[in-house]
C-alpha cells in the first residue's frame, strides 16, 4: 500500500538541464541516488511488508477468516482487503482493533510476529466487524453491546482453544473455556474503555449466557482449524440449500 513517493521527487528539480546528458540511465533506478533510508525506517517498512504478507496468507487460507468474510458478504457487508484492513504501528501490547467509525480493522504490525497470531487477530476483529454489520452495535455508549461482541470474539476466534491456554499455563479444565472467554472479554473492554473493572465484569456477566451461546456465523465453537473448516463447509452448504428453496 505504500508507494514511497512522498517527498522523493521534488528535490531533483532545478538542475535537470545539466544532468540530462550524463544521466547514464540512472533514471531507471530512482533509488540509486537517494540517501539510504535510516535503519529505523527500513525496519518499519519490513514490519509493514510482513504484516501485509501475513494478512494475505490469513485471508487466503484460514477457514475462520474465510467463513467470516463469506458471512459478511451475505449480510451485505463485503470486506475489501485494501480498504478494510490497515497495518499500523500500535502502542503497548495491543495486537489489533476494530474502528467502527471507518469499519476498518487495524492490525498492529509491530506486535504481530507469527502467522498463527495474525490468524487469531484477524478472526477476532472480523467477529467484531460481523457484529457491526448485522446488528446495530452501540460500541461507545452501551458497554453491554461491547461486552457481547468481546465475548463472541473470544469464544469463536480460537483465542481460548485449549492449546493457546495450555501455552498460558492454565490447567483448570472444568468450565475452563467459559472462564477464559469471560477473562478475555473483561480484559478487552478495559483495554479500550475507561471503565472500572467492576463495570466491565458486570456488563460481561449480564450478557454472558446469551452472547456465549450466539455462535453465528460458525454454528459451533470452533476449537481447532478442523472445526473451523467444517463450519465453513456447513455454512457454504446451508447457503446452497437456501438458494435452492
Amino acid at each position: 500500500a505504500m508507494d514511497g513517493t512522498e517527498g522523493a521527487a521534488p528535490a531533483a528539480e532545478g538542475k535537470v538541464g545539466e544532468e540530462e546528458e550524463d544521466d547514464f540511465g540512472y533514471r531507471l533506478f530512482p533509488d540509486r541516488n537517494k540517501k539510504p533510508q535510516s535503519f529505523l525506517v527500513r525496519s518499519l517498512f519490513t514490519f509493514h511488508n510482513r504484516c501485509q504478507l501475513m494478512l494475505r496468507m490469513t485471508l487466503d487460507t484460514n477457514p475462520y477468516a474465510q467463513l467470516l468474510l463469506e458471512a459478511m458478504k451475505q449480510s451485505g457487508c463485503t470486506v475489501f482487503n485494501d480498504r478494510h484492513f490497515s497495518c499500523e504501528n500500535c502502542d503497548g501490547c495491543v495486537s489489533g482493533g476494530f474502528d467502527s467509525a471507518t469499519s476498518q480493522i487495524v492490525l498492529c504490525q509491530n506486535n504481530i510476529r507469527q502467522q498463527s497470531h495474525m490468524n487469531r487477530v484477524v478472526t477476532h476483529e472480523l467477529i467484531h466487524a460481523f457484529d457491526h454489520c448485522r446488528a446495530h452495535v452501540d460500541w461507545f455508549k452501551n458497554v453491554k453491546h461491547l461486552a457481547c461482541s468481546e465475548i463472541r470474539a473470544a469464544n469463536l476466534s480460537g483465542d481460548c482453544t485449549l492449546m493457546n491456554e495450555i501455552a498460558r499455563f492454565k490447567f483448570g479444565l472444568k468450565g475452563h473455556h467459559q472462564t477464559c472467554v469471560r477473562d478475555r472479554a473483561i480484559r478487552s473492554i478495559l483495554a479500550v474503555r475507561k471503565v472500572s473493572k467492576e463495570t466491565a465484569e458486570k456488563a460481561v456477566d449480564e450478557v454472558f449466557d446469551a452472547c456465549f451461546n450466539d455462535l453465528e456465523p460458525f454454528g459451533r465453537i470452533p476449537h481447532s482449524k478442523t472445526d473451523a473448516k467444517r463450519a465453513y463447509r456447513d455454512f457454504q452448504n446451508r447457503d446452497r440449500y437456501n438458494a435452492n428453496l
